[in-house]
């Protein structure tokens, strides 16, 4: 059973209600809240697996949340919405949702998407065979640093190999960049961050060679990148 910890943020109390009472059924531990301004303070203390977000809060809007979380966290979060028109949508994504679901809605078709989103978040793709990553065609070799596509060998730089490494390790999380320099220890300080745009940029085009004409690398507008898969 997962008893992962999903925190709702609405503030309608029967809706809220009605979400915890289904997620608890399929054995998640659920948090609730009812103001905006008070998440920021609480998913740093006691992050989550995921958030059921809210746009209309009192205090601090849904919207202004989510943006405010993604400067510190990749924590999965899911809009919900009243609002239907497209830009409400597309604004909720583009501040780094991972989905989302408009009013009135289905209980069961939430929690439906809180597993799917959870999937995609910790997926199984990774083969680990001693010190070597496998994903898809992509395999990689930490001890003997060599990577390969279908057998075919990549060069690439030791900032690129490690970038490589980090996002195989994980397929289909979202790093931001200060995540990726973080994780790299290469940089000390947030000036560097656009190289690494500069890195993923020849990785893609290496990559390309073997993979062509599929988006490996996605780049997540206003967080970071991640590597897809299936690609």
């Amino acid at each position: 059973m997962t008893n992962q910890h999903i925190l709702i943020v609405e503030d309608e109390i029967k809706i809220a209600q009605l979400l915890r009472d289904y997620l608890e059924k399929a054995d998640y531990t659920v948090s609730i809240m009812e103001q905006g301004d008070k998440v920021i303070p609480y998913v740093k203390q006691t992050p989550p697996a995921l958030i059921l977000l809210d746009i209309m809060l009192p205090e601090m809007d849904g919207m202004t949340v989510c943006r405010e979380i993604r400067k510190f966290s990749n924590v999965p979060i899911i809009m919900i919405t009243a609002k239907v028109e497209e830009i409400d949508r597309l604004l909720g994504l583009e501040l780094g949702a991972d989905d989302y679901i408009c009013k009135p809605f289905s209980p069961r078709e939430v929690v439906a998407r809180v597993k799917a989103v959870l999937r995609r978040m910790d997926p199984e793709p990774v083969e680990k065979e001693g010190e070597k990553l496998v994903v898809g065609t992509i395999a990689l070799d930490e001890k003997t640093y060599q990577v390969k596509i279908e057998d075919q060998p990549l060069k690439l730089t030791p900032s690129e190999f490690t970038l490589l490494k980090l996002l195989l390790a994980r397929p289909n999380r979202v790093f931001s960049r200060q995540d990726l320099l973080n994780l790299m220890r290469d940089y000390d300080f947030e000036g560097y961050e656009r190289t690494i745009d500069s890195h993923i940029k020849n990785l893609r085009k290496k990559i390309a060679k073997g993979i062509p004409n599929k988006d490996v690398i996605s780049t997540i507008y206003g967080i970071g990148y991640k590597l897809n898969f299936p690609w």
